[in-house]
């Protein structure tokens, strides 16, 4: 990953990251964090990309990023990753949430955001 991805406002699609570093950057520059932790060859990490980049679209306070864990193994034990896709939602740096249940639509990714304190939940991510 670039080092330079935008801070002011969250980016409107996913970034892509590269290490434990740039995952850490990335929580310091903005508030709320979704953060799509996937692996190569996963065929539901694979089908759960383009709806993340919806969501990423969907919600304008969210920054929404993407993450191969196995790239740099710490992150594996440090967020306690034991399947893919696992979706980890940060609030001012802190993880506010996890879905972790495989393949999750547009409307289950909405209503997890809900649940952990969404600003906007009539601003759903469509699949």
């Amino acid at each position: 990953m670039s080092t330079d991805f935008p801070t002011e406002s969250p980016p409107q699609r996913p970034v892509d990251l590269d290490s434990e570093a740039d995952l850490d950057r990335f929580l310091d520059a903005h508030d709320r964090v979704l953060v799509d932790f996937y692996t190569d060859g996963c065929s539901l990490c694979a089908g759960i990309e383009p709806v993340v980049g919806n969501v990423a679209r969907a919600h304008e306070d969210l920054a929404v990023a993407t993450i191969n864990p196995r790239t740099d193994p710490p992150l594996i034990e440090r967020f306690a990753i034991t399947s893919v896709p696992t979706l980890v939602l940060f609030e001012d740096g802190a993880v506010a949430g996890r879905l972790a249940d495989g393949f999750q639509g547009g409307d289950a990714i909405d209503a997890f955001l809900a649940e952990t304190g969404d600003a906007e939940p009539g601003r759903p991510a469509r699949t």
